[in-house]
């Protein structure tokens, strides 16, 4: 840890971190000698990549909580490398040299490759390592301990495999007395996590079972016969009988092969492996961190190739980011990477100074604790919530789940990664563009509004739309947004605005074009309301306008609008096609909610969308000045006003008392014939969804009221309405989903004639 975060560490968290370093210490051991062997690498090789994963590489990394060692998903190449080259010492310099280009992968910042892992393959890797967790340790736990630990290929060395070797613990292969220590390791461990007073106290569970575990061990050697758990069954550590004997364990690399091209091409294998599954661990263990922190994945990659390079120095395994002893150090509550480096220590010392006592651990106490972390990686609350994501989101999840179970970690996951590409470049194939059809003034027209970047996959998907569109519509390809456009798109475009749109009939228009692309912003339709378009609408096209417009709102898919030039183009003169009568609550901004342009509609507000004299002359210029078709009165749900006149009427209080404002009157004296007298001295017997009920009613009926009213009280509006020019209809606006509800002009008529005191 650097001296800068050495001195501002809080000491609070240290007995939280040793803790944790002692769990993973207890889970890390046999997963190294495990790995080793698996490997078919000497048993210290595994030892100590472990010490080197946990001080070295912890020391230089940023994570708080990753945990380095040798990984399970590296053992295949290693057999292959070593093999392949000879000797294990010759092995040992392709680590070296792994670990020196992961340096200058880290360097050159590589990780922020790992940006790109989709989260749908990184859970399915937490839960695979779970569900592995789980199906291999059963075998352990029941004393059947013919597969190495640490052993996380469907296929075994022992010629079984995952299920099988479960399979044949019904034929008996099950040792008495380790089964014990391993149900009984379960069962300690599960009441240790569900009892609040032990969960939160300083001894850790799994600590408390291997110190169960060594005890029955004593106690069964006591009892001898079936009950004796024999050294195959504990962790064997090897031991030297002097420090001189320990130095011999070390094996050091065979740097006569430098020269070797094997050796290089194993290097680069190791590097890239390495790396790859580093940079994925990395990412799992930060989302299970909960203080969400994250780690900088360049700097790991440095740290993990200073790691290798003194892990091939030495003799050791090549080391990486391992998701089984990272997610054992979060769910241990670890807080920074103090655990990751005291696990190191804790290797270090003890198995230098006390392997004899280590060795008389039992395995199926360490195989419970893997167990129970299965379950936890393995949660069903994470299978439901990928489900809530959808198809896109499950499918990789469950096939890189899958494939990790029944193949091997690398495999797995460059399954899962190859599918989730898949299913990228499907939905880019389905969905690459943004389709919107507007009814317009002048026609319908289809906008096409592309991506941020529109690549040559995309091809297939904007040629279907060419091909879809109906003779006479007008088309607009909107490229506002967009930052990269492959040249094949662009001479599809070109081709189908000069060439085959004209021949089909469609009229194509261009906004947002680059002037690299070549293709130059060209409107051909009237994207405004001109005098020409205002003149040949009619009320019923401009109330169906408006229920669109509506309509793209509260599903999200609002038209994209050039406002700067419908600004010019409506400078000089104004042809709106609709006169609002609104209320002037914050919530309900007309051109917004009606998702129309600048120009397109004439906004009359007042509190409580009443009318008065002023309103009602405002609409009356509309109408008979400015030819507008329609006038709609919009209402909204949870209406101030509507709720302090109804509370006023209600408890009979004067409004220029009650609020100090002498002119609220005239807009009191508007609402108050909405308001059910009966049903107001019940107010304050209603439920609190019984007054709101009750208050949007008053709103609904105040709608119909100020359409009644408005041709009541102007003749040159009632005219134009009777000789079938012109509409007034009301809408009623939800302010918590965005919806309206339009009011016809009949029923309006029906609704006022039922209003009470109308």
């Amino acid at each position: 840890m650097d001296e800068a975060r050495l001195s501002s560490y809080p000491i609070s968290y240290l007995p939280r971190d040793l803790t944790s370093g002692l769990v993973v210490f207890l889970v890390a051991l046999p997963l190294c000698l495990g790995i080793a062997l698996a490997s078919g690498a000497p048993l210290f090789s595994g030892i100590l990549a472990g010490i080197i994963g946990g001080i070295i590489v912890g020391s230089i990394s940023g994570s708080s909580t990753s945990v380095s060692g040798p990984a399970a998903g590296l053992t295949a190449i290693v057999i292959a490398q070593i093999a392949a080259l000879g000797s294990f010492e010759a092995f040992l310099l392709a680590v070296m040299i792994g670990g020196i280009l992961q340096i200058g992968l880290g360097i050159v910042r590589a990780g922020s490759l790992s940006a790109f892992f989709p989260s749908s393959v990184i859970k399915g890797l937490l839960a695979a390592i779970g569900v592995i967790l789980i199906l291999k340790q059963i075998p352990h736990i029941l004393g059947h301990d013919t597969d190495p630990e640490g052993e996380m290929s469907f296929t075994q060395p022992d010629k079984q495999n995952t299920f099988s070797e479960i399979l044949t613990l019904f034929e008996g292969d099950i040792h008495f007395g380790a089964a014990v220590v391993g149900i009984m390791s379960i069962v300690l461990l599960t009441t240790w996590g569900r009892v609040k007073l032990l969960k939160n106290s300083v001894i850790p569970g799994p600590l408390v079972v291997v110190l169960l575990g060594v005890s029955l061990h004593l106690l069964f050697q006591r009892l001898g016969g079936p009950w004796a758990i024999e050294a195959s069954h504990l962790v064997q550590i090897p031991v030297a009988e002097s420090a001189n004997d320990l130095l011999t364990f070390l094996k050091f690399p065979d740097f006569s092969q430098w020269a070797n091209p094997a050796i290089y091409l194993a290097g680069v294998t190791i590097a890239i492996v390495a790396s790859l599954e580093t940079l994925l661990n990395l990412e799992a263990v930060d989302k299970l961190d909960p203080e969400n922190r994250n780690s900088p994945a360049s700097r790991e990659l440095v740290a993990q190739g200073v790691g290798n390079m003194v892990s091939g120095l030495v003799g050791g395994l090549p080391v990486t980011s391992v998701i089984v002893r990272g997610s054992v150090n979060v769910n241990s509550g670890a807080k920074t990477k103090v655990s990751c480096i005291f696990h190191g220590v804790l290797l270090l010392i003890c198995v230098g100074l006390f392997p004899v006592y280590l060795n008389m651990i039992p395995l199926a106490a360490l195989a419970a604790i893997l167990f129970v972390t299965g379950f936890k990686l393995a949660s069903p609350a994470l299978f439901r919530q990928m489900w809530k994501e959808g198809r896109y989101q499950f499918a990789p999840f469950l096939i890189t789940l899958l494939s990790i179970v029944f193949t091997d970690l690398l495999t797995g996951i460059l399954i899962g990664l190859g599918v989730s590409v898949l299913f990228i470049l499907n939905s880019s194939l389905r969905q690459p563009i943004r389709r919107i059809v507007e009814t317009h003034l002048g026609g319908d027209i289809l906008h096409i509004e592309l991506a941020n970047q529109v690549s040559f996959l995309n091809r297939a998907a904007l040629d279907q739309l060419f091909n879809e569109a109906e003779p006479g519509i007008h088309m607009l390809i909107d490229a506002s947004d967009t930052d990269y456009i492959d040249p094949d798109i662009l001479s599809l475009i070109q081709e189908y605005k000069t060439k085959i749109g004209p021949a089909r009939g469609v009229s194509v228009s261009l906004r947002g074009f680059r002037k690299k692309y070549q293709l130059h912003d060209e409107i051909q339709f009237a994207d405004f309301s001109t005098r020409e378009l205002q003149d040949r609408v009619t009320a019923e096209q401009v109330l169906e306008i408006l229920r669109e417009g509506n309509r793209r709102f509260y599903t999200g898919n609002r038209l994209s609008r050039d406002l700067g030039r419908q600004v010019n183009a409506t400078a000089g003169e104004q042809n709106p096609i609709a006169v609002v009568l609104s209320c002037i609550d914050s919530r309900v901004p007309a051109e917004l909610v009606l998702d129309l342009g600048i120009g397109d509609i004439f906004s009359v507000r007042v509190a409580g969308n009443v009318i008065g004299n002023k309103s009602l002359g405002s609409i009356e210029y509309g109408v008979a000045v400015a030819g507008v078709k329609l006038v709609l009165v919009l209402g909204h749900t949870r209406c101030g006003a509507v709720t302090s006149t109804v509370e006023l009427m209600c408890d009979q209080n004067d409004t220029t008392q009650v609020t100090g404002c002498s002119h609220l009157d005239s807009i009191v004296n508007e609402l108050v014939p909405c308001v059910d007298e009966e049903a107001c001295e019940h107010l304050n017997e209603m439920t609190s969804e019984e007054q709101e009920l009750f208050i949007d009613e008053v709103a609904r009926r105040n709608v119909y009221r100020s359409v009644h009213e408005i041709t009541a009280r102007s003749k040159v509006i009632r005219d134009l309405v009777e000789a079938g020019k012109v509409m007034v209809v009301g809408a009623l606006y939800d302010v918590k989903s965005g919806e309206m509800e339009f009011f016809t002009e009949q029923s309006a008529e029906q609704e006022t004639e039922e209003s009470p005191q109308a």
